[in-house]
């Protein structure tokens, strides 16, 4: 191992964000791994109740606000942003506003970004290494119990919008974040600036009112949770609201004006597989497991199974124009193996005038 007194820690840094670059990455930042106040937002949160069934949160605790805990001897958090946006995708507002499609959120249009951006982060990791000796790190992309926005937004990579997600100034919010914790001392930035302002368009534009107050989101109600996150009956009461977002959920990123700023995704991976970015619904709801499987194997939304999609695509086809087509594709799984598959088609049947 080398002498770290002798590594020039500021020129390393200087290299590291070139090597990121050269990676795919867009941005790259440093920062201490102290974030007090977020830890009691997160207190704040889980107190609510606002993490609904995710009870992975609850069970990490206060580790998620403390990186030192998940990686001993950790002093520092390089903070990465990949942006993703698809450009040649069919526009958003399109898709949304016409019910026989269906919405995929735009950053499930292409591959896994979690296997994209892991390997391309333990590449830059190595080359660290053979640039300094061995020094410890771990990994971590959207997997780790770790506060990633808190962290980026210490390592000026942008705020914490009200709708919480990360924005930057220069690529507004349609992108993704990794991170390496190291025991290396790099030099930190200074954190980002808040530059919402005055601005709420995020929160009247969620569809299931799931922003309850700037910062505030209550996770129960929000689409991206219930078609991803939950594992059992959507709520009655919110499935009209979910339209025809079968995957996730951007309208708070939608009407955010920094994203007039946001980049198209330079990584061939984020491009659009499947033709997802428009779907017909229909046509979704007749793949069987086994097509579910080699289609979405490679993509996040592998992750939620073949019931959960279809229990989305049910609500969808519910809140679909009437017609024909969509009753035949319910009519053919009235009888699904799935229970939880079972209940929502006989919802949809019904909000398509057939009784169930």
């Amino acid at each position: 191992m080398k002498d770290r007194s002798a590594i020039d820690l500021p020129a390393v840094k200087h290299e590291l964000l070139a090597a990121a670059r050269a990676l795919g990455f867009d941005a790259l930042g440093v920062a201490r791994l102290d974030i007090p106040e977020d830890e009691r937002h997160l207190v704040r949160w889980l107190a609510d109740g606002f993490h609904g069934e995710m009870h992975y949160m609850q069970r990490h605790g206060l580790k998620r606000a403390r990186p030192a805990e998940l990686v001993p001897g950790a002093l520092r958090v390089v903070s990465v942003r990949m942006d993703y946006w698809p450009a040649a995708a069919r526009p958003a507002g399109q898709v949304l506003a016409d019910g026989r499609l269906g919405y995929v959120s735009r950053y499930a249009l292409g591959r896994d970004y979690h296997k994209v951006m892991r390997r391309a982060l333990e590449r830059l990791a190595r080359e660290l290494g053979r640039r300094i000796g061995p020094f410890g790190y771990r990994v971590c992309v959207d997997t780790a119990p770790v506060l990633e926005k808190a962290l980026a937004r210490d390592a000026g990579l942008g705020w914490i919008g009200k709708h919480t997600n990360l924005l930057a100034r220069d690529a507004g919010s349609w992108f993704f974040l990794g991170e390496i914790l190291t025991d290396l001392p790099l030099p930190p930035d200074a954190p980002a600036s808040a530059h919402c302002g005055s601005c709420r368009a995020c929160i009247p534009a969620c569809p299931t009112a799931a922003i309850v107050a700037p910062y505030r989101l209550d996770a129960r109600r929000c689409i991206s949770y219930l078609t991803i996150e939950h594992p059992g009956e959507i709520p009655v009461e919110l499935r009209e609201a979910i339209g025809n977002r079968i995957y996730g959920c951007d309208d708070c990123q939608l009407v955010c004006p920094w994203n007039k700023f946001a980049h198209s995704a330079s990584h061939p991976d984020f491009k659009v597989r499947h033709a997802l970015d428009a779907p017909a619904l229909p046509a979704l709801f007749r793949w069987t497991e086994r097509e579910f499987d080699e289609r979405m194997r490679g993509s996040a939304i592998y992750r939620i199974g073949f019931e959960r999609w279809s229990r989305n695509i049910a609500v969808a086809l519910g809140n679909a124009p009437r017609s024909d087509e969509v009753r035949a594709a319910l009519v053919a799984r009235r009888a699904d193996a799935s229970p939880l598959v079972r209940e929502h088609v006989a919802w949809a049947l019904a909000r398509q005038g057939e009784q169930a």
